[in-house]
């Protein structure tokens, strides 16, 4: 059973009285603790984390998986308990379709192991770069039932951003390669590979992006300013996903192969799709669109072509199954990105955009306008992902600021969550305590992806009005 099939064929349970794990509740009191030390910060000091409204009649219920800055790989429910955990050496944690996985629920991807990787001298400002060394996948209990990294190239994995399992056993990886280019200037360039890995951790396909740069649509003059670049990461590929079956594919468009791969690179501002077979782009978007004045708003109206897209994040086909299936789903960011560097409205918010990736049209979005807000009320201008759901509802990740929401195609936020579990540390300057809540990547979890008998609660969360959060003003 595929995770679509699952996501269709589930009915919204009744509220759970199972008792969480007492464990859970004090690593949760402890992690409240350490927040209450740290003194007010730049945003709001005090605000809510957790679930902070819900409405199980609207949301999609299910669980919901991401990796706090705690390195805990967390699942909840959409009340906020946080039902499994697995350790994660990283943020990338990521669920496996028992459909391409023999059956088996409940196993992640997850980061082993770290080690030190080359600095300065490829990532500005760094003064070291930790790579992870070991990936692997965990089973329900924590087991770990495969790995990749000391059959890597030059013995560490350098994974980041992305994984994903094939229906025949074996795992593309998406990995950085250090190695000089000719033609750039950065003696050394952060190059991003793709491997594929079988099930005994040997690498038996890969695709190196710089060996493909001609294909990315740049203008001479742009592909200057690429091999030119002030960084050695000079595309920032962040993510990776197999195309899987498709309207486009069964009409006869062989760009869309299920088997093909799909990626975005943020900061050359484009989405495109490997040729497995043959390893060339085989269909892409970007990196040119519709200009947008830095003063303007973005428009609303839909359908219309693609305008500015900008250091966008989590690009993937629509599984079939869902609302919306065979269109691409991309959180557009509107962040700094492109060569040259694109215009985006200075007071304008994040978005998440369903294109038409054949018309190249946008069929539907979200901005913080949708919500009620101004655009930038919704914003993040770097991570971040956005999800289907099986009624028609959007999950989105607003990284940056570490909430997962739910909107329904209207745009009603009807389940909304704050990451509590903060990744502490200290300001190099100052000394003061920091924390930040960002997530990288939230993903949506049917509940039968999990074994038997794992507890959820489906219990409302009403939040009060603004006016009645805080204490009234005396006479």
């Amino acid at each position: 059973m595929t995770l679509t099939t699952t996501f269709k064929t589930l009915h919204n349970s009744p509220g759970s009285t199972a008792r969480f794990s007492p464990v859970l509740s004090q690593a949760m009191l402890g992690a409240v603790g350490v927040m209450l030390s740290i003194s007010a910060s730049a945003a709001p000091s005090i605000y809510p984390t957790g679930t902070t409204r819900y409405d199980p009649a609207k949301a999609f219920n299910s669980f919901v998986l991401f990796t706090g800055g705690d390195n805990i790989a967390h699942l909840i429910d959409l009340n906020g308990n946080s039902v499994h955990e697995w350790k994660d050496a990283a943020s990338h944690s990521t669920l496996i379709d028992p459909a391409v996985n023999g059956g088996k629920p409940g196993h992640v991807f997850v980061t082993l192991e770290m080690t030190e990787g080359i600095g300065t001298d490829l990532v500005p400002g760094q003064v070291s770069r930790r790579v992870s060394k070991t990936v692997g996948e965990l089973d329900w209990d924590g087991k770990t039932v495969w790995s990749f990294g000391d059959k890597a190239p030059g013995g560490a994995a350098q994974q980041h951003h992305d994984w994903a399992r094939l229906p025949n056993g074996n795992t593309v990886v998406l990995a950085n390669l250090v190695h000089p280019v000719k033609g750039f200037k950065q003696p050394q360039v952060l190059d991003d590979v793709v491997y594929e890995v079988n099930p005994a951790g040997e690498v038996v396909w890969k695709w190196i992006a710089s060996e493909h740069i001609n294909e990315f649509g740049f203008s001479p003059a742009e592909l200057k300013l690429v091999r030119n670049a002030a960084i050695a990461d000079y595309l920032h590929v962040n993510n990776l996903k197999v195309v899987g079956p498709n309207r486009w594919f069964a009409a006869g468009d062989k760009r869309f192969d299920p088997e093909n791969l799909l990626f975005d690179a943020r900061n050359a501002n484009f989405i495109a799709i490997i040729d497995k077979k043959t390893g060339k782009i085989a269909w892409r978007l970007g990196p040119h669109y519709k200009a947008a004045s830095e003063e303007q708003a973005q428009p609303r109206n839909v359908p219309r072509p693609v305008d500015q897209i900008s250091a966008q994040h989590d690009a993937h086909i629509i599984p079939e199954g869902l609302p919306g299936a065979g269109n691409l789903l991309v959180f557009d960011n509107q962040g700094l990105a492109g060569y040259p560097m694109a215009a985006v409205p200075r007071t304008g918010g994040s978005r998440v955009l369903e294109i038409d990736p054949v018309k190249s049209e946008i069929v539907w979005q979200y901005t913080g306008e949708d919500s009620g807000g101004p655009a930038w009320s919704f914003r993040s201008t770097h991570i971040s992902a956005a999800r289907r759901l099986p009624n028609g509802n959007t999950f989105i990740d607003e990284g940056q600021s570490g909430r997962l929401f739910q909107v329904t195609r209207e745009g009603e936020i009807v389940w909304e969550y704050v990451n509590p579990y903060s990744r502490i540390g200290k300001d190099k300057l100052t000394g003061r305590v920091t924390a930040n809540n960002q997530l990288y990547r939230g993903q949506p979890v049917p509940y039968e992806w999990v074994p038997a008998g794992t507890p959820h609660a489906e219990k409302a969360v009403v939040p009060p009005e603004s006016s009645q959060a805080g204490i009234p003003p005396g006479p």
